[in-house]
C-alpha cells in the first residue's frame, strides 16, 4: 500500500467510469490495513495541529458517491483523529425553504472552512448536476428566472453550471482554501449486497429505505452524470480522485493517504514564529512560573 501514489487515482485527462476498477484487492489482512489507516490518521492530525496554527490554508475535503459507497464510514474512520474543534461535517440534504432563496452555490459557500480548519461536504455542490439531472422538475423549486417548467431548461444549462462550479472552486482555491473532491467508486453488485446486509441486519434495517430500489434503478443515469461531472470539472486546482470503494477499508485509507501526501506540498505551512521580544526572554517567563507563589 505504501506504493501507491496519489496521481494513481487523479483524474487528469477524460475518463470512463466503466473502464476503472472498483477494487484494487490489496492482498493485506483488514487489521493490516486498519493499522495503515491508523498510522495516516496520526500523521494527518498532527499536520492538521500545524495548519491551525499556522491560520492562512482551510481544507476542503468533498465526498460524492452513490448509495451506500461507504461516505458516512468514511469520514467517522479517517478523520477520527484530527481535533474535533477543527473539522466541520456538512451534509447537503434536500435545500431548505431558505436555502431555496439564495443561489444553489450560497449554502456551499457558507460552509466553507475557516482558516486552519476542515470542512467535509457530504454530498456537495455537485448533487445540483447530478440529482437535479436525473431530477429536472427539482430545478422549478429554485425560482430560476425565465425557467417555468422542465421544457423552459435550455440546451447549455448544464455546460454553464459546470462553469460556475469551476469558478466557485477557483475563487475559494485562490483564497486559500485547499480543494480535495473524492468520487467512491462503488460497483453496482457491491451496492445490491450492502442494501440487503442494511436488511438482513437488524441494527442496519433503519438506513433502508424503499426509495433506494427506486434510485437503483436510475444507475445508469447517475453513472453518466458522474462521469460528465468529473470530466468537466477536474482541474489542477482542485481535481477529482477516483477511489475504488468496493473494499471500504481501502478506499478510507487511500483518502487518507491521499490527502496526507498531497498536503505535504504546502511546505509554506509551519508553525508560526515567536515573535522576538517573547522568545529572547523566555528565561524571565520560566523563572517567574517556577515560583509556587505566582
Amino acid at each position: 500500500m505504501e506504493n501507491l501514489s496519489p496521481m494513481d487515482f487523479m483524474v487528469s485527462s477524460p475518463v470512463k467510469l466503466d473502464e476503472i476498477p472498483t477494487r484494487l484487492d490489496i492482498d493485506l489482512p483488514k487489521k493490516e490495513k486498519k493499522k495503515a489507516l491508523k498510522k495516516v490518521g496520526k500523521k494527518l492530525s498532527k499536520m492538521q495541529d500545524i495548519m491551525y496554527a499556522h491560520n492562512r490554508y482551510g481544507v476542503l475535503v468533498v465526498l460524492q458517491g452513490m448509495d451506500t459507497s461507504g461516505k458516512d464510514s468514511l469520514i467517522r474512520e479517517v478523520f477520527s483523529k484530527l481535533n474535533p474543534r477543527g473539522m466541520v461535517v456538512h451534509s447537503f440534504k434536500t435545500p431548505s425553504s431558505k436555502e431555496l432563496q439564495y443561489d444553489y452555490l450560497w449554502r456551499h459557500y457558507v460552509a466553507l472552512p475557516m482558516k486552519g480548519k476542515y470542512s467535509i461536504f457530504n454530498r456537495s455542490h455537485y448533487e445540483n448536476v447530478l440529482v437535479t439531472r436525473v431530477n429536472p422538475q427539482f430545478l422549478l423549486h429554485e425560482n430560476i428566472p425565465g425557467i417555468e417548467t422542465v421544457e423552459d431548461i435550455p440546451g447549455d444549462f448544464w455546460d454553464k453550471r459546470f462553469d460556475q462550479i469551476r469558478n466557485y472552486e477557483k475563487h475559494i482555491v485562490q483564497n486559500g482554501t485547499i480543494v480535495f473532491k473524492f468520487f467512491l467508486h462503488l460497483s453496482k453488485e457491491e451496492q445490491r449486497q450492502r442494501l440487503l446486509r442494511r436488511l438482513e441486519k437488524e441494527n442496519k434495517n433503519w438506513k433502508f429505505t424503499p426509495s433506494d430500489l427506486t434510485e437503483r434503478k436510475l444507475w445508469d443515469d447517475y453513472w453518466n452524470y458522474y462521469q460528465q461531472a468529473i470530466n468537466n470539472t477536474s482541474l489542477p486546482h482542485a481535481p477529482w480522485y477516483i477511489i475504488p470503494a468496493d473494499d471500504k477499508q481501502e478506499a478510507r485509507y487511500l483518502v487518507g493517504r491521499i490527502i496526507y501526501e498531497e498536503m505535504k506540498k504546502y511546505t509554506d505551512i509551519v508553525e508560526p514564529q515567536l515573535d522576538s521580544a517573547i522568545q529572547d526572554n523566555i528565561h524571565k517567563y520560566k523563572e517567574k512560573l517556577s515560583k509556587k507563589d505566582i
